[in-house]
């Protein structure tokens, strides 16, 4: 298992304009612990919301990366 998060703009639509960092996880917890640690990077650089993807299958998308 590969997993990896897809960055998306407030429409859903995926980020590919910039550099992101893309990286790769053995684990659906550590994935969600990096999110944990780098979302407000993530948003400083016009990432809105995420979907987490196991390989190509989704996990779940719409993460809003904005504290409520």
């Amino acid at each position: 298992m590969t997993w990896r998060w897809r960055y998306e703009n407030a429409n859903g639509g995926e980020v590919t304009d910039r550099p992101l960092p893309r990286e790769v996880f053995p684990s659906q917890a550590d994935a969600e612990s990096w999110l944990g640690e780098n979302w407000r990077d993530l948003l400083d650089s016009g990432v809105e919301q995420v979907a987490l993807l196991d390989e190509d299958r989704v996990e779940y998308t719409g993460l809003s990366l904005r504290p409520e």
